[in-house]
């Protein structure tokens, strides 16, 4: 695919897919900063209020597959193109709707949208880097993009909230991806068409999708109602026998959306299972480890945000340069194992934090840790996950990597989220001092984040060895 563009084309092209990634990875958070000015405009409770969020992970989450195989099927530059149209044209909905169904509508085009790139953008980055040690540095580049992404959006939300309104969380969508669209078209070459057109795998589609978005809608709703309520395990169940057939579909057409073989490559499917359990880990230590800093720290927002700066840099330090080059010196395996344990230690330290917790001794050191942790993890897991798989496959193994990430962490947070609401509900009614009861509940989802960690990490260790091309670990150096 990249035979005729020049090596800064190549380059150029990556920051674009880059950017294109980042307008989708900013959408998942940007948006929480400006909830309370969109309640009050448009008049929203707080039961609606939570599908402006939900709306987004609905068919982000459930289309995710069917975005990677159609990129197989269709040509990755042509999904690639088509859903950051999609996503942009969704955006300016959004930024100019006047009511809630106009907004909900909007933000689940959105999802629709930003689940395509996401599908493929992996996939034309590993068809545009073929040398071992580029497409290490390719990979590095990409995921400091997906793992900086949320904070970044974070902050972002908050000044345009601030100095505009929250309209514009979403019309900043609009320059942005119309240049990139622009960029794409002309700089990206066209994808191989399949040798064999394919036909699409409807029935697969429908109960694949369908079995995602029940999964992902259990799941966001779960602490709400009741892990344990009809509507919860009813969903839950539904979305567990739409998965069943599914893979009976799978198993008996002729063109299916999901070769059952692709499954038994030991590779993509281990590292989906850590990237499930590191998703977990690390969006649970997102979210508690904000709250603890606030509510049982009692520390201003900014002093927040300030406080996630370390690791952020340290983030990007290590996925920018060191990661690739500790790849190519120690292997995929050892790199991914190496950065889940220190992630795995940093959670460790958070869990033993005090209620009088200081920034120097009790935050930083894991804020630190966790920085170098998911700076290295992440290059050596995508290269693991997309290294043996086929061209004509690397769409759809895309979209289960991306879809691993996506479940993993919507159904961390949730579970985690309730342990820790759980732990303290029961400290409060025996008698504790509520920042005393946070802090017990925030120490024990700590604890299980780490636990995840740990367990990825032995999966790491489970991959099969990748072996790196001699002219490639050359170039390293």
């Amino acid at each position: 695919m990249h035979s005729h563009l020049t090596d800064r084309q190549r380059w150029m092209a990556l920051l674009l897919l880059c950017m294109g990634e980042l307008m989708i990875v900013l959408d998942t958070t940007i948006v929480n900063v400006a909830l309370p000015s969109i309640r009050a405009d448009l008049a929203f409770t707080e039961t609606t209020l939570v599908w402006v969020v939900n709306a987004y992970m609905l068919t982000f989450g459930g289309c995710l597959l069917l975005g990677g195989r159609l990129g197989d099927l269709y040509g990755h530059r042509r999904l690639f193109l088509a859903g950051i149209a999609l996503f942009t044209v969704a955006s300016l909905g959004c930024g100019l709707a006047r009511s809630q169904t106009m907004l909900v509508a909007a933000r689940a085009v959105q999802g629709v949208g930003g689940a395509v790139v996401s599908a493929v953008a992996l996939s034309l980055i590993m068809n545009l880097f073929t040398g071992a040690a580029e497409r290490a540095r390719a990979m590095g580049v990409y995921g400091f993009v997906c793992a900086g992404g949320g904070s970044v959006g974070v902050l972002l939300g908050g000044v345009l909230t601030s100095l505009l309104s929250w309209h514009w969380i979403f019309l900043v969508n609009l320059p942005l991806g119309v240049a990139i669209y622009l960029a794409c078209r002309a700089l990206l070459p066209e994808s191989a068409a399949p040798a064999v057109r394919q036909r699409l795998d409807i029935a697969g589609a429908v109960t694949i999708t369908a079995a995602l978005m029940l999964a992902v809608y259990a799941i966001v709703g779960g602490n709400e109602v009741g892990w344990l309520t009809t509507q919860s395990l009813g969903l839950l169940g539904l979305s567990a026998a739409l998965l069943l057939a599914f893979v009976w579909i799978e198993s008996h057409v002729a063109a299916p959306l999901v070769p059952l073989g692709l499954l038994r490559q030991r590779n993509l499917s281990v590292s989906s299972i850590i990237g499930v359990l590191w998703a977990a880990a690390m969006f649970a230590w997102f979210f508690i480890s904000a709250l603890y800093m606030q509510q049982v720290l009692a520390w201003s927002p900014m002093q927040v945000g300030m406080a996630f700066l370390p690791a952020n840099l340290v983030m990007a330090f290590c996925s920018l340069g060191l990661s690739a080059w500790v790849v190519m010196r120690w292997g995929i395996r050892g790199t991914l194992a190496g950065g889940l344990l220190l992630g795995a230690l940093g959670l460790v330290l958070f869990a033993l934090a005090p209620v009088q917790g200081e920034f120097m001794l009790h935050v930083l050191p894991g804020m630190l840790l966790l920085g170098v942790g998911s700076g290295i993890a992440l290059n050596p897991l995508l290269l693991a996950a997309m290294g043996d798989v086929a061209p004509s496959d690397s769409g759809l193994a895309s979209g289960m990597v991306n879809t691993a990430f996506m479940m993993g962490g919507a159904l961390g947070l949730a579970i985690l989220a309730s342990a820790a609401g759980a732990r303290t509900g029961a400290l409060q009614a025996a008698g504790t001092a509520l920042p005393v009861a946070l802090h017990a509940g925030y120490q024990l989802a700590f604890g299980l984040a780490a636990v995840a960690a740990l367990v990825a990490t032995a999966l790491g260790l489970v991959l099969r060895p990748t072996a790196m091309p001699a002219e490639g670990a050359a170039a390293a150096h």
